[in-house]
């Protein structure tokens, strides 16, 4: 792995642990050489990410739509900040330039760029790790419902069981790394009539 997307939050207004958390996930991957791709805000979770990795001299990608390019949302320090045309174009983009993804605490974008992501490795379009960077048990009542489609019978155990699910930047990074694809459950949710 050289490159790991993070999907998380730009709210500042969130316990101070989240901020922390992010922070110390960006310099625990620069540590590590790894580069990081995420969606180029400066404040919130994003920032802090971005922040942590370039203090400790990490490398720092941001992708970004043109309406959120301005002084008042992006972050202008980065290694580097591309501008995408849309939000499809920027996931899609932030996908090609990941070999893994972290899902820190986050809102409404985290979720969609999460379960898009999941998807699709489930249906075989990827194979890359996934992860969600549990602070705080932020992810408990969404594993939950996870769990309970399970149970119900819309979501095959081995989908489930692949999301690496860690509360530390070093444990979900060497879970990553040792990560194998459900080749098998794969074939089963695509299989031919």
């Amino acid at each position: 792995m050289d490159s790991i997307c993070v999907f998380c939050g730009s709210s500042d207004t969130v316990h101070p642990d989240f901020i922390a958390g992010a922070r110390s996930m960006g310099l625990t991957l620069a540590k590590r050489g790894l580069r990081v791709i995420y969606g180029g805000g400066k404040s919130g979770l994003m920032g802090a990410l971005a922040d942590g990795a370039l203090e400790a001299g990490g490398e720092v990608i941001g992708v970004i739509i043109p309406s959120m390019h301005n002084d008042a949302m992006a972050h202008r320090g980065l290694t580097r900040m591309e501008v995408t045309i849309d939000m499809h174009t920027r996931k899609a983009r932030m996908h090609a330039l990941a070999d893994a993804f972290i899902a820190m605490p986050g809102g409404y974008g985290t979720f969609d760029e999460l379960f898009e992501t999941i998807t699709w490795s489930q249906i075989g379009a990827h194979q890359k790790p996934i992860g969600l960077l549990n602070l705080r048990n932020y992810y408990n009542p969404l594993l939950a419902a996870i769990d309970h489609s399970v149970a119900e019978g819309f979501i095959f155990k081995e989908h489930r069981d692949s999301l690496i699910i860690e509360s530390t930047p070093e444990k979900i990074l060497n879970a990553l790394g040792a990560y194998q694809h459900p080749h098998e459950a794969v074939k089963r949710w695509m299989k031919e009539e």
